[in-house]
C-alpha cells in the first residue's frame, strides 16, 4: 500500500429494535471503523451497545464523532467522515451563517444548530491532537457505509445478549439493503446495494452468543429495502 493511501475513520449508530408495528424503539449500537484501500470492509473498530430511545436524536451524531475519536487513539488515519449530508463540509470551519444558507429542511438545521457547539468542540479537538479534518459527507462516504453495516453485525450481537439475559423474543431492524450471514462464529452483514457487492461489515461471536438463539431473517413489511432478524433464546 502506497504512502498516498487515504485511510478514513467513520462511524454510524444503527440497527434498532422494532415493536409489534415494526416502528423503531430503540437504537442498538454505535460503531467507528476505520477504512483504508481496497475499501471493502473495515481494518479497525470498536463498538459498544447502547439501546438509545429516540431513533432521529441528533444526539447520536456527536456520540458518533466521540467514537471516532476513540478509534483516532488506537489507529493512524487522514481523514475522519461524519454522517451528516453537509456537502463534505469540514465541521470545524461550519458557523451559523453557513449552516442558514445550506438547503436544508428548517427541522435538520434546528437539529444541528443544537449540537453544532459540541460537533465544533469535538472536530476543533481532532485537529489539534491528530492533524485531522472532520467531514460532514454522510451517505456519499464508503466508509460511512461500511461503518454501518459492522454495526449491524455487531448490533445482533447486542441484542442476541438481550434476549438471551431477559429471556424474550426480539425484532431487530436491520440496515438498509443489506443480509446477515453466519459461519463459524462471525457475522457478516453484506450490502445488497448493486455497486456495493463486495462491501461487508463483520463482527466476531466471542462469547458464543448465537449459539443460544434461534434466528430468523425476514423482509420488513412496513419499510421497503429494510429486512428483519428475529431472536429468540432457544429453550
Amino acid at each position: 500500500m502506497g504512502e498516498d493511501a487515504l485511510k478514513v475513520v467513520a462511524a454510524d449508530s444503527g440497527a434498532a429494535l422494532l415493536d409489534e408495528c415494526f416502528t423503531p424503539s430503540l437504537i442498538v449500537g454505535a460503531t467507528a471503523v476505520m477504512v483504508e484501500p481496497p475499501y471493502r470492509s473495515a481494518s479497525a473498530c470498536i463498538s459498544e451497545p447502547v439501546f438509545f430511545k429516540g431513533v432521529d436524536s441528533a444526539l447520536l451524531i456527536v456520540r458518533e464523532l466521540e467514537f471516532c475519536r476513540r478509534l483516532l487513539k488506537e489507529v493512524d488515519a487522514d481523514v475522519v467522515h461524519l454522517d451528516m449530508s453537509l456537502r463534505g463540509l469540514n465541521l470545524e470551519e461550519l458557523s451559523v451563517v453557513q449552516l442558514s444558507r445550506l438547503k436544508i429542511s428548517g427541522r435538520a438545521r434546528k437539529q444541528i444548530l443544537t449540537i453544532l457547539p459540541n460537533l465544533r468542540r469535538i472536530s476543533s479537538d481532532i485537529k489539534r491532537v491528530y492533524g485531522l479534518d472532520v467531514l460532514a459527507i454522510g451517505k456519499e462516504s464508503i466508509p460511512i457505509r461500511i461503518a454501518e453495516l459492522t454495526c449491524g453485525a455487531y448490533a445482533i450481537l447486542y441484542s442476541a445478549e438481550r434476549a438471551v439475559k431477559e429471556r424474550v423474543k426480539l425484532r431487530l431492524g436491520l440496515p438498509v439493503k443489506c443480509c446477515a450471514r453466519f459461519s463459524k462464529g462471525r457475522i457478516t452483514m453484506h450490502s445488497l446495494l448493486p455497486a456495493e457487492h463486495d462491501i461487508t461489515g463483520w463482527a466476531e461471536d466471542e462469547t458464543g452468543v448465537l449459539d443460544k438463539v434461534e434466528l430468523l431473517e425476514m423482509l420488513n413489511p412496513c419499510a421497503r429495502g429494510f429486512r428483519v432478524l428475529e431472536l429468540s433464546p432457544k429453550i
